[in-house]
Parts: C-alpha cells; sequence; structure tokens
C-alpha cells in the first residue's frame, strides 16, 4: 500500500514544462531583434530613436544651468511648485526626448505608412507614461514606498504596451505555494501588495483631507479635533486593511479563532500600551487638557504641543520636549494653568526696611507691577499686603495676573522684581539685609566666660 501524500505538507506548484508559458515571449523577442539587425523601416526607426536620444542629452547640457538659476530665482514661490521644478530638472532628458519623438511620429505619420513609425510612438508613449507616472507618484510621501510605486507601474505599462501581460501574469499565476485548500502564487502576493499599497495610500490621502477640514472648524474644541482625526484614520486604515483582505481573495473567517488567541497574549503583554492608549482617550473625551494648555506635572512645566495616542508632547521653555505617558496624567496630580481660563495669579515675595511708611511701600508696589506690560489691570489689579513683621524687615506680597501662561512665568516674575528695585530707588525705599553684631572678648571676658563654663 502506497503512502499517501500529507494534504498540509507545503507544496511549490511550478509547471513542469516552462517553454509552454515562456515560448511565445521568447519568440517575439527573437523576431524582434532580427528585424532590428535587418536593414529596413526598423532599423530606421531605431537609428531615429538613438538620434533622439543623444539630442536629448546635448539640449539637457545646454538647458540645465539656464532652468536650475531660473528655479533659484523663484523665492516667493511655494514649495510644491519648488518641488516639482526640482522633478522637472531631473528629467530633462526625458522630457526632450518626449516632445522630440512625438513630434517625428506625428510628422511620419502624415508623410509616410504608419508602420514605419510604429516603434517610435510605441516608445514616445513609453516614456511619456514614465513622465506622468513619476511625477503622480510624488503624492507618496515615503521615499522607500514611492521609488517602489513608480518601479512597479513603470513595470506594468512597458508590459501592458508591450502586449505581453497575459504571458507574464500566467507564469507568474504558475508559480505558487499549496498548504493544504489554501493556494499563494507569486501574481497573487504581487496583487496583493498592490491593492494593499494603493487602498492604504488613499485611506492616508482622504484622511489628511478630512483632518484638514476638521481643524478649520472652529466650533470644535482641540481636543475633540484631535479625537476626531484619530478616528477618522483609524476607521479609514481598517477599512483599507480589511478590504485589500477581501479583494485578493482571503478566507478572514478562517483567521476569527487564531485573531482571539493572538489578542488575548496581546492583551497581557502589553498591558501598559492598552492603558496609554485608554487613557489617551479619556483625555479627549473629558477636554481636561487639550493642544495650548499650560501644565505643571512633577517638576515638568511647559505647554501642550500635541495630544499622542500614546503620549503626549510638552515642550518646556528651554526647549526641551518631554513625552509623558497618558496613564501620568490620568492617575497623577497635574496642574492645568489655563484649564477653565488663561488667567494665572502670581505671587512674588519682599520686604522693606522698618523705617518706610508701609501705605507708601504697597502704592509703589502697585504702580511698578502695573508697568510691567504683560501684568494685567483688568479686570484684576494688582494687590500688595503685608503678610508679617520680621526680624529686619517688613515682609509684603504683591499679587498682580497674566493672560499668556505660555509667554513664560519666571520671566514676568523678573520683570516685577526689576520694576519694584527701580520704584523703590527712584522714592528712597531701602531694602533690609540680615545683620550680626560681632563683639571680641578681652582676657577678662575670656576669664569670665571660662568660670561659667
Amino acid at each position: 500500500m502506497e503512502p499517501q501524500n500529507n494534504p498540509v505538507t507545503p507544496q511549490l506548484d511550478v509547471p513542469m514544462d516552462l517553454s509552454q508559458v515562456l515560448m511565445p515571449v521568447w519568440m517575439d523577442v527573437v523576431a524582434f531583434f532580427q528585424g532590428l539587425i535587418t536593414p529596413g523601416w526598423r532599423q530606421n526607426q531605431l537609428l531615429i530613436i538613438v538620434g533622439l536620444f543623444a539630442l536629448a542629452y546635448l539640449l539637457r547640457i545646454v538647458t540645465e544651468p539656464m532652468v536650475e538659476n531660473w528655479a533659484r530665482s523663484r523665492e516667493g514661490w511655494p514649495k510644491w511648485r519648488l518641488r516639482t521644478l526640482v522633478q522637472i530638472r531631473r528629467r530633462l532628458v526625458l522630457i526632450y526626448f518626449a516632445i522630440g519623438a512625438w513630434f517625428v511620429f506625428l510628422t511620419m505619420q502624415q508623410l509616410t505608412w504608419p508602420s514605419r513609425s510604429y516603434m517610435i510612438g510605441l516608445v514616445a508613449t513609453l516614456v511619456t507614461v514614465w513622465l506622468f507616472i513619476a511625477f503622480a507618484a510624488r503624492v507618496v510621501r515615503n521615499r522607500s514606498l514611492r521609488r517602489l510605486l513608480i518601479w512597479g507601474l513603470w513595470i506594468y505599462a512597458t508590459l501592458h504596451y508591450l502586449a505581453v501581460t497575459d504571458e507574464v501574469f500566467t507564469f507568474l499565476d504558475s508559480i505558487a505555494v499549496e498548504f493544504g485548500n489554501f493556494r499563494l502564487s507569486v501574481l497573487t502576493l504581487i496583487t496583493a501588495l498592490v491593492i494593499v499599497g494603493a487602498l492604504f495610500t488613499a485611506a492616508r490621502i482622504l484622511s489628511n483631507l478630512i483632518a484638514g477640514s476638521i481643524r478649520r472648524n472652529e466650533d470644535i474644541s482641540p481636543s475633540m479635533q484631535v479625537l476626531g482625526i484619530k478616528a477618522v484614520q483609524a476607521v479609514l486604515y481598517a477599512i483599507a486593511f480589511f478590504a485589500a483582505i477581501e479583494a485578493v481573495g482571503f478566507d478572514l473567517t478562517g483567521l476569527a479563532v487564531l485573531s482571539g488567541a493572538i489578542g488575548v497574549g496581546i492583551g497581557f503583554g502589553l498591558q501598559k500600551v492598552v492603558s496609554n492608549l485608554v487613557s489617551g482617550v479619556i483625555i479627549l473625551l473629558d477636554k481636561s487638557i487639550k493642544p495650548g494648555d499650560v501644565i505643571s506635572l512633577g517638576e515638568t512645566f511647559g505647554w501642550i504641543n500635541s495630544l499622542g495616542a500614546r503620549y503626549v508632547s510638552v515642550v518646556t521653555r528651554d526647549g526641551r520636549e518631554y513625552l509623558i505617558p497618558n496613564e501620568d496624567l490620568i492617575t497623577g496630580q497635574v496642574v492645568n494653568w489655563s484649564h477653565s481660563n488663561e488667567f494665572v495669579r502670581l505671587d512674588i515675595y519682599f520686604g522693606t526696611s522698618y523705617g518706610c511708611d508701609p501705605h507708601e511701600v504697597r502704592k509703589i508696589a502697585i504702580k511698578a507691577a502695573e508697568d510691567v506690560p504683560r501684568v494685567l489691570i483688568s479686570p484684576n489689579k494688582p494687590v500688595c499686603h503685608i503678610v508679617g513683621f520680621g526680624d529686619s524687615s517688613v515682609d509684603y506680597i504683591l499679587r498682580f495676573w497674566i493672560s499668556d501662561p505660555t509667554s513664560g512665568l519666571t520671566n514676568v516674575r523678573g520683570n516685577v522684581y526689576l520694576s519694584l528695585w527701580d520704584a523703590f530707588q527712584a522714592n528712597n525705599i531701602s531694602i533690609p539685609f540680615p545683620q550680626r553684631e560681632v563683639r571680641m572678648l578681652g582676657d577678662d571676658d575670656k576669664a569670665v566666660a571660662k568660670a561659667l563654663d
């Protein structure tokens, strides 16, 4: 009894006779090159194409410096126009060749038989399509993905206009891996990559358009804008992923049990990550923190730069950017200096000598604070109160309000102190400092002190 093959063993499905697939293509290639070496119009067209490429190269050498200098003089242009000029300068040879090839092709169509200019028209079409693909692919920002897209579309366009797509697709589909009832061919894999890339690119473009519309809506609060943008991105990318899987032909029902097991494992292993994600959603919903707010968390003081799915970006006055996990903002004590309004009260302490009139000191201190540009006079004016009688001075507190905490707190305090100093100097108000009396003991005093010891 012969052993049966295990149905779950992966098998590589390769055609037994590749010549059945490749022979027609090979015969066309051989016939094409035989036509090139045979004197006639096909050879003449090849010489015309080579001459057009040489002419385009010479034109590029002559005109590239002028194009570059003209592009450098366009300082006021938007960035997308300048980037387009850079792409045009890099592809001057192909642009000149396409223009020349189309001119020669259309001229020969009028003067001679169409078959005598077929190769020129084919090459002109291919070069034009290549240029269009190169410029259109600029919408993809990722450089590696953009290059992959360009080369993939170039190859497909070339095969399409050479009329060999069916043969190539048949060959790629014949190379496959079988796993039970599941079959994955090279053609299916390439198709999946193309569809996934196209759908994800479309989802990114659409999400950027919607995000721009949400940001321009002034009726939506900043926190809700961030939440709406994140939700739109998640929905669009999820739709793109599942649509791509379904378009390729994969059955998602078979992955339900596996995805459930993986989800449980991820839930235990990524508790902190999930906690931060949930905390980020809570922060966006309760509007306790929004971009632009000034907060204090421990020793970190700065303003909210952006709200992420996992962390909050806080920029301090010294230019440092702290990425604080969302969970810390939910479970810890956070001081939001601009939660309900942007008004912030600051206190500074100072002292004057006992010989100064405290009534005058209070008036002068209030006037000095009001002279600082960032200090508010309305709705709350600066106030000054006596808080105690110290060993060497009468102690005061000066309270004032500001409405722009994002501009810094230490600098406005320093400006108020400087204004106080100038006002005290102008009104002869002294700021005392601790004084100590030191007595030098003589011999008699030393003896008395020793006896007392």
